[in-house]
């Protein structure tokens, strides 16, 4: 399975980083091995000193696709989750000021959280609120009808370039809040008012 990650899917995001707003979806890869075990914690690596955590809706990919249209995307997953592309944020700038890839600094061992996935047919998918909480405390919160782009639409256009596959996870986006974690840092993850993940943080 492999997970595709999108960048710049929410407007005040890109902001919040001073990004320009893409023309279409930003696309990256993670491979499984960056997929944080359950009931694990995150380990902050030795090689950032500002680790940024970004909630994000997930998708399940259910079966085998290529050149999907998006009025067909629907057809392609049945369950959303919430889960954690932490991003080496320091590294992830230098990277940006090089014009080098941005592996390094987010396909890192452990850098993807996946959450409790949930019947899509439980959620309303034009409008699904998530949270991150760190510490007790509303860092991120956003709904699914502030992306720029929808599942449908991400579906759509990852497979225009990927043959998605059944277990294939897309991240579709991270809304503003993102920020450091730090050492004992306790992070949870609300999808539609009920925990998908709780992270210790070493």
């Amino acid at each position: 399975m492999k997970i595709i990650c999108i960048g710049r899917n929410y407007t005040e995001h890109i902001k919040e980083l001073k990004n320009e707003r893409p023309e279409s979806p930003v696309v990256f890869l993670k491979p499984d091995s960056a997929i944080l075990p359950k009931k694990m914690p995150f380990f902050i690596p030795s090689f950032s000193e500002d680790i940024h955590y970004e909630v994000e809706i997930l998708i399940k990919i259910n079966k085998v696709g290529k050149h999907i249209d998006a009025k067909f995307a629907h057809k392609y997953y049945d369950e959303i989750g919430l889960g954690i592309d932490f991003t080496a944020r320091d590294i992830q700038k230098k990277c940006k000021e090089k014009g080098l890839p941005w592996e390094k600094a987010k396909a890192f061992d452990g850098s993807a959280v996946v959450g409790d996935f949930v019947a899509k047919e439980s959620l309303d998918i034009a409008s699904i609120d998530f949270k991150l909480l760190k510490n007790e405390i509303t860092v991120q919160q956003g709904n699914s009808q502030q992306m720029l782009w929808g599942f449908d639409e991400l579906i759509a256009y990852v497979s225009q370039y990927f043959t998605l596959k059944k277990g294939d996870i897309i991240f579709t986006g991270t809304p503003a809040g993102v920020g450091k974690v730090t050492e004992n840092d306790v992070l949870i993850g609300i999808l539609q008012g009920t925990e998908s993940f709780k992270i210790k943080v070493k």
